[in-house]
């Protein structure tokens, strides 16, 4: 049994909290929210997870000293423009020798660093960093839905270390030592969900949907070879599969979002009508930026932020997808790591 720490109480953060507090670890979970913390003692439910009951062990609180207190492991959950304030919080309490995983997907805008990059920026130490990614969504995991996730570190026995918190729970961790890679694919994916559902609230099919997944891989991809990742962690769970999970399931926010959208709301309104934070927004700007640092071409990506950011409608969008110049489809030949350019 471990002494685990979980920093946010939203879906995901809560969801980890019960399935690791059922495999028999010590749960604490911190809010800076007063009246979410109250609410969570008072119901043991999560506004947001529709019959699930959470565990009586689980210790709920709003003091960052008390949560962090003889933990082992700290799993921060926060949305990533909240990562590097909870970071900053955690670091007048924390310890050596705990290890920080972070479960929060998005690149920061002004330094374009992972949420790792992040927070070892903050605490400084960076071999003892963990980020955890993969297809999962909260509301699966929290009602126990068999679930495979990565475990991603620099160094392979840290990622090791948190693989095996897992054991006996519906999750079934995998380790990668690419965590540039693993964390490029938790946000840029979401950016593809959200084309994949503006394709639907415009009236697509099937057929623009499994384009829009099969072709922002392929752009993720290149982006992610720019900046040395390995290939393979693009074709694995935290790759393709985290996307298709993403671009295609009922509890997607950046799905749901982009519907919205595609059906004529406008962005504001739509983010607003899904009620919880929608990173595939929020990671726009910082796809846009390493798309220009690394010369990468990136349309759905840029598609995605003309609607969003530029006031393009979706049609009109989605028509200027369509009209670029034909191209082959096999990109990685034998100099496929400066093979830059895109359909």
């Amino acid at each position: 049994m471990e002494k685990i720490t979980i920093l946010s109480t939203g879906t995901w953060g809560t969801a980890l909290a019960k399935t690791l507090c059922e495999a028999g670890h010590e749960i604490t979970a911190w809010s800076p929210f007063e009246s979410e913390i109250n609410e969570l003692k008072r119901t043991h439910m999560h506004r947001n997870l529709t019959g699930v009951l959470l565990p009586s062990e689980i210790r709920f609180t709003t003091s960052m000293e008390e949560a962090v207190d003889g933990a082992s492991h700290i799993i921060v959950a926060s949305p990533s423009t909240f990562v590097r304030g909870t970071a900053s919080l955690l670091k007048e309490y924390i310890k050596e020798g705990q290890t920080v995983s972070t479960v929060a997907k998005g690149i920061e805008n002004d330094t374009l660093f992972t949420m790792s990059e992040v927070i070892e920026d903050v605490l400084g130490n960076g071999d003892n960093v963990v980020a955890l990614s993969g297809p999962t969504h909260a509301e699966e995991v929290a009602v126990g839905i068999p679930t495979c996730i990565v475990s991603a570190a620099v160094s392979e026995e840290t990622a090791k270390n948190v693989q095996r918190l897992f054991v006996g729970t519906c999750i079934r961790p995998y380790t990668n030592t690419d965590i540039k890679g693993v964390e490029l694919c938790g946000a840029l994916k979401n950016i593809v969900a959200l084309a994949c559902g503006i394709s639907t609230g415009i009236g697509y099919g099937d057929n623009t949907k499994a384009a829009l997944i099969t072709r922002g891989m392929s752009e993720i991809t290149r982006l992610g070879m720019a900046m040395g990742c390995s290939p393979q962690t693009f074709y694995g769970l935290a790759g393709v599969g985290d996307l298709i999970v993403t671009a295609t399931s009922e509890h997607s926010r950046n799905n749901r979002c982009g519907r919205f959208i595609g059906e004529g709301m406008p962005v504001k309104a739509a983010i607003e009508r899904v009620g919880m934070v929608v990173e595939g927004i929020n990671a726009l700007s910082g796809a846009m930026k390493l798309k220009e640092k690394y010369g990468v071409e990136m349309p759905i990506t840029e598609t995605v932020n003309n609607v969003v950011n530029n006031g393009v409608s979706p049609r009109d969008a989605v028509d200027g997808l369509l009209s670029r110049s034909i191209k082959s489809e096999i990109l990685f030949t034998s100099d496929c790591a400066i093979n830059k350019t895109g359909v």
